[in-house]
């Protein structure tokens, strides 16, 4: 089997059923599927439950080869490296279970990977998958970003979504670090993913729950320039920057909620900066 594809998850329950029928419907089925828990504490698992037969390694409801990989919370990265060990694909793919693709992504996202001038890529072809939700919106307009989450024009990128297995072993895999993890492999390999088009969607978080939380995690890394980066960090996560940004990008996008949204955006970053600095609470 050449491709193996990972999803790390992580309380998923509301996404992971649209992400697995979507690669259900790929032009490229030659493919194993490897699903890490990283110890969910929803229905994550009741979900995916219904897309095997057995309780172990199996032929899921749509065809390939599917496994169920279970760890305590560590974070995303230590999932993939799990996920890894158990693959067979010389080409390992990694996604999250908030993203759902067009049917040629993973035919469109391998195609190039030639293992030599060619190991690895990514694509910029991204869209927000649920644009109609006001929290989800605001999300890309505190990027200033539309709907098109990247739209850069580049030739290389720092994050892969596809690499050699080869590669990735030869490096010893993701470091954990929380929001910067998916950096980590192109800084030990000492070379970056060649973009190729590859369309798929990714959800924006869609409750102002999921924007503390994640904005939490967004603020759980290091900062440059040590104590004196986490001091603009937290200048700039200040309540009144907060109000005066939301103020004005209110406006400019001309979303009220988008006020609300920055504040509880603001305070998130306040809080994982905080637990990552005075209590040693990495992201995960």
């Amino acid at each position: 089997m050449q491709v193996s594809v990972i999803i790390p998850t992580y309380n998923e329950e509301k996404v992971i059923g649209k992400c697995l029928m979507s690669l259900s419907k790929q032009s490229l089925m030659d493919f194993e599927l490897i699903v890490v828990d990283d110890g969910s504490t929803d229905k994550t698992l009741d979900v995916l439950s219904n897309f095997q037969f057995s309780s172990n390694k199996q032929t899921c409801a749509f065809g390939v080869n599917f496994q169920i990989l279970k760890q305590r919370h560590r974070g995303p990265a230590t999932a993939r490296n799990l996920g890894a060990e158990h693959a067979k694909g010389s080409i390992l793919v990694f996604v999250d279970a908030d993203m759902f693709f067009e049917n040629d992504f993973l035919e469109n996202l391998v195609g190039q990977i030639d293992g030599e001038n060619v190991k690895g890529t990514n694509s910029h072809d991204e869209e927000v998958g649920n644009w109609e939700n006001v929290w989800a919106r605001a999300w890309n307009y505190n990027q200033n970003k539309g709907k098109g989450m990247l739209r850069r024009r580049a030739k290389t990128d720092r994050v892969f979504r596809a690499v050699l297995k080869s590669e990735f072993k030869k490096v010893g895999g993701f470091d954990s670090g929380g929001y910067r993890d998916d950096y980590s492999l192109s800084a030990k390999l000492g070379y970056e993913a060649k973009v190729v088009g590859a369309k798929f969607y990714h959800n924006n978080p869609d409750s102002l729950r999921e924007v503390f939380i994640q904005a939490k995690w967004v603020g759980k890394r290091k900062y440059k320039l040590g104590f004196l980066g986490v001091v603009v960090a937290l200048l700039r996560a200040s309540l009144p920057v907060a109000k005066m940004v939301g103020v004005y990008k209110a406006i400019k996008y001309k979303t009220p909620a988008f006020l609300l949204f920055k504040i509880v955006y603001n305070t998130g970053v306040t809080f994982g900066i905080l637990e990552y600095y005075l209590f040693g609470k990495g992201a995960k």
